[in-house]
């Protein structure tokens, strides 16, 4: 056995499928996965989005310094693009890989090792086995007490060359839903954002890439497949014209050639942006997700960043849309999803200049729709942007912050609530997930609803089935306290096994 490596997450779905494909790879090359104290090699996928993220990184660089000073530390994804030589200063870290290179970080990673393995066939027409750019040494001065660490290479530019990771096949293993990463990238733009320049412009991933994923997960006996990206809804518009003329060149037409080329009992899109719900894709919904047409195998779930509910601060945010477009894209995926759609968004918090009577507006529109969660985070100023100057001139106060983050965080609690105790006494669809040792051994499984809701089944069952359960109450984390039910699908489990 060549070595052991642990991936340590930061960030989005979208990072997760990144962090999970160099895993893929590291084990098709014999290295085996450890904790993080025992591992040769510990690879770090970061986050940018905030200046906490950022904090975060770093604290878990010098944690696994500490723990593991043998450890050979690789740190990849957003804060590596962002500013690779200032991770490249940290005590420990042996190469700092931006997005630009990352299709590159597998073999960077094993290189560190010293292997230089010989990889799959397939694998090696994804990741070529020689490659020829040139690291660039960093170029910033270490402290005198840790010179003789800092040795890092950073590979990074802004020419974004080899950023596309593409996964090596989806099987449903670790994860028993996921992540399938079809498009990298974004140029929205808005004020606040860094991602553009961590992840550079979009760029998709080929139709017959993904068949030939869906195709294989399936055979391997997946379930449930998670659509992701960064901005996930502009798949295909910058793919070259197809020799095939009815090959898909939208997400919608995507979706719709998976369901017509493959038998995946469930799909789920992840995050998609507001305006990029369009009548294609919210008739996929009414088609695919409904349950007057048959048991859904698109997901009853959307996730719509908001970020604000006030016309004002979406402009000055340069978002492509307004209060009153998000709650008509909403009302017509209920109507075509049916009222257990389960609606989730992003909202920020002190966006420079927002006022109190501007967060009222977003709190009244968040309590005029049907939201299932709420992902809330406070206002980072990420250096280059627009929205870093803004901040400069109207900063929102941190105390005010916190109390709006306690308000909107009490509201999403109650709107949490009252959408989960909709299906108190109803029947669902869900698949069984890998369940924590502290819960099987109480007797129960974790699952997740088709409509995104968490579940605590009684019994045990194994990962990956899925599964016809009654809803008899809450939990006191509020998750669906339920049974298992008998179903005439053979692809649904009817009985709790032991595992």
């Amino acid at each position: 056995m060549p070595g052991s490596f642990h991936i340590e997450y930061f960030g989005c779905r979208a990072a997760r499928a990144d962090g999970e494909a160099v895993g893929t790879h590291l084990r098709a090359a014999g290295l085996a996965e450890e904790a993080p104290s025992l591992a040769d090699l510990v690879v770090v996928n970061t986050c940018s989005v905030t200046a906490e993220a950022d904090r975060a990184a770093r604290a878990y660089i010098r944690r696994a310094r500490r723990l593991n000073p043998d450890a050979r530390i690789v740190v990849t994804g957003c804060y590596a693009q962002r500013a690779p030589q200032e991770l490249a200063g940290l005590p420990g870290v042996a190469a700092v890989i931006g997005n630009s290179h990352k299709a590159l970080a597998p073999e960077i990673a094993l290189r560190t090792l010293g292997l230089r393995p010989q990889l799959p066939t397939e694998l090696v027409q994804i990741l070529p086995a020689a490659f020829t750019p040139a690291p660039q040494q960093t170029e910033t001065p270490a402290p005198p007490q840790v010179a003789q660490v800092a040795q890092a290479v950073v590979w990074a530019d802004d020419r974004f060359a080899h950023s596309f990771l593409e996964e090596a096949q989806l099987t449903p293993g670790q994860q028993t839903r996921p992540n399938l990463k079809i498009q990298e990238g974004c140029g929205n733009r808005c004020t606040f954002c860094v991602i553009p320049f961590t992840r550079g412009p979009s760029r998709s991933l080929s139709s017959e890439a993904i068949l030939r994923q869906v195709e294989g997960f399936v055979a391997a006996g997946g379930r449930e497949l998670v659509l992701s990206g960064i901005n996930l809804g502009r798949w295909g518009r910058e793919l070259p014209s197809p020799a095939d003329p009815g090959a898909p060149r939208t997400l919608a037409a995507l979706v719709r050639l998976i369901f017509e080329r493959t038998t995946l009992p469930r799909l789920r899109l992840s995050s998609i942006e507001p305006m990029d719900w369009d009548p294609a894709l919210i008739a996929l919904m009414a088609g695919f997700a409904n349950p007057a047409a048959g048991s859904p195998r698109l997901a009853r779930h959307a996730h719509l960043p908001l970020q604000s509910g006030s016309d004002a601060v979406l402009r000055r945010m340069h978002r492509r849309y307004r209060p009153w477009h998000y709650a008509q894209k909403v009302e017509a995926l209920l109507h075509a999803a049916g009222p257990d759609l389960t609606l989730g968004a992003d909202v920020m918090v002190g966006f420079p200049g927002e006022t109190n009577a501007e967060f009222e507006e977003t709190v009244a529109l968040i309590r005029a729709l049907p939201f299932g969660y709420l992902h809330l985070f406070p206002f980072s100023p990420r250096p280059g942007t627009p929205g870093w100057a803004l901040h400069a001139e109207s900063p929102v106060a941190p105390r005010v912050v916190d109390e709006r983050m306690a308000a909107l965080r009490a509201l999403a609690a109650e709107k949490s609530r009252a959408h989960r105790g909709r299906f108190l006494g109803r029947q669902l669809e869900a698949i069984t997930l890998h369940t924590p040792a502290e819960l099987a051994a109480q007797g129960r499984t974790s699952a997740l609803t088709e409509n995104f809701l968490p579940v605590e089944i009684e019994g045990r069952m194994e990962a990956n089935q899925l599964v016809r359960i009654s809803v008899s109450g809450l939990t006191p984390d509020g998750a669906l306290a339920a049974s298992l039910q008998p179903s005439a699908s053979p692809q649904y489990a009817a009985t709790a096994t032991s595992v």
